[in-house]
């Protein structure tokens, strides 16, 4: 049932940026940003860093908000700090038209809505952390979109802590960089960040999951679109002349073992994930992601799909299938491996905020790879969401809450 309560900075922050439509457009989109509605959250946001006296405030031709923070008294020396978080809602599933609400959970299945007569919950049994998260306040949609979290929760906590420190500059901390960026979700993220106008030596991003998270390693990972070529011919005379592309796909991908698939991974093991596939007769194409922490055991699923088409060509005496892959991102833990003080600093913001901080391997990508490998090292923090890119997506408020008492933490640090 939905529970009246005070809003809090942030929870009011929050409620409003997701009722802001901002879904990013397809991944080969040759614009940035991918969807114009972008540029509503980022005009917005720019109005309110204005409001609040933030300096540099600016929205680039690309939907990039940034602005700047000048350091408290005594901290002027001190190296700049990035807090970065994204725009954009992913395109899996639709983000138009949020109406966020709050649920008193009171365990059992958390039902976040109705659409058609039907209940849209989730199960303890699907997600264990609920078995914490009874008589908490969990933001939700109302069942027929996500909600958004992901990023705005991150968005929401970083303005929030901004408007906080500028109301209160006796807190300590370094001159800070804040960006948000577009297109995160389809990959493009911070590859448009004028990094030496931003002018920070380290960042973070606030991107991630249960609140606590602490992630600083994240997969390597590629797009493998594979090809197939048929020759259609009447099936009545098919016999030794017919190649069937559909078929040529069902064998490739019967040889992609099905342990590697990521509904049987979990941790630091690596997958090979189909997306989507179109066939006929006379044409194929699959779009595979491949993901691993491990370069070379990435590098092998490649080489994998690689011997699998090899294989099928060779068996036919010619080339039907061919693969396409496209580089994404890197581990980021390359390059953040190098910045121990940047981990141990956040540890000790969530210790002291009383949060138990989990260090933990994405299991997928963020800006704060692209960003270290571009000479900003940038682990990533959590949002304190769940569920992210689906119509069960939630956030509890204490969360929300609990994060700005940590960014406050960890700015403090580097003062």
């Amino acid at each position: 049932m939905a529970e009246q309560r005070e809003q809090s900075d942030v929870l009011e922050r929050f409620l409003r940026y997701v009722q802001v439509d901002t879904q990013s457009s397809d991944e080969h989109a040759d614009e940035t940003p991918s969807s114009e509605i972008q540029f509503d959250l980022a005009r917005m946001l720019a109005d309110e860093l204005r409001s609040l006296g933030a300096q540099d405030v600016a929205v680039s031709d690309h939907a990039y908000v940034t602005a700047h923070v000048p350091a408290s008294a005594g901290a002027e020396d001190k190296p700049a700090l990035g807090l970065i978080a994204h725009l954009d809602t992913t395109e899996v599933v639709s983000g138009f038209g949020v109406k966020p609400h709050i649920v008193r959970y009171e365990g059992g299945d958390l039902v976040s809505g109705e659409v058609n007569g039907a209940p849209v919950s989730i199960a303890p049994d699907k997600l264990p952390a609920l078995d914490g998260l009874v008589g908490e306040d969990l933001v939700c949609s109302d069942g027929s979109t996500l909600l958004g979290a992901d990023d705005k929760a991150g968005v929401a906590e970083i303005m929030a802590l901004v408007a906080r420190l500028l109301e209160h500059p006796e807190l300590p901390h370094p001159r800070l960089g804040i960006c948000f960026c577009p297109d995160e979700e389809i990959g493009h993220g911070a590859s448009l960040l004028d990094i030496e106008d931003f002018g920070c030596t380290y960042a973070y991003t606030v991107d991630g999951g249960a609140i606590g998270e602490l992630e600083w390693e994240c997969f390597n990972a590629c797009e493998v679109t594979a090809t197939f070529r048929g020759y259609s011919i009447h099936p009545g005379d098919a016999k030794g002349r017919m190649v069937n592309a559909s078929n040529l796909f069902c064998d490739f991908h019967a040889m992609l073992p099905a342990a590697m698939r990521p509904e049987y991974t979990e941790g630091y093991e690596g997958f090979i994930h189909l997306l989507s596939v179109s066939s006929t007769c006379e044409h194929a194409c699959a779009r595979y992601i491949v993901r691993d922490h491990d370069s070379a055991l990435f590098e092998a699923k490649i080489a994998l799909m690689e011997r699998a088409a090899t294989f099928l060509n060779e068996a036919l005496g010619e080339a039907r299938v061919s693969l396409d892959v496209h580089q994404e991102y890197r581990n980021m833990a390359e390059m953040v491996a190098d910045y121990p003080q940047l981990i141990e600093s956040a540890k000790e913001a969530f210790e002291a905020a009383g949060i138990e901080p989990r260090v933990l391997p994405i299991r997928g990508g963020t800006d704060g790879a692209q960003l270290s490998f571009r000479g900003l090292p940038c682990p990533n923090l959590s949002t304190g969401g769940y569920a992210f890119h689906g119509v069960n997506e939630f956030i509890p408020v204490s969360s929300l809450e609990k994060m700005v008492d940590v960014l406050q933490e960890l700015v403090a640090r580097f003062a």
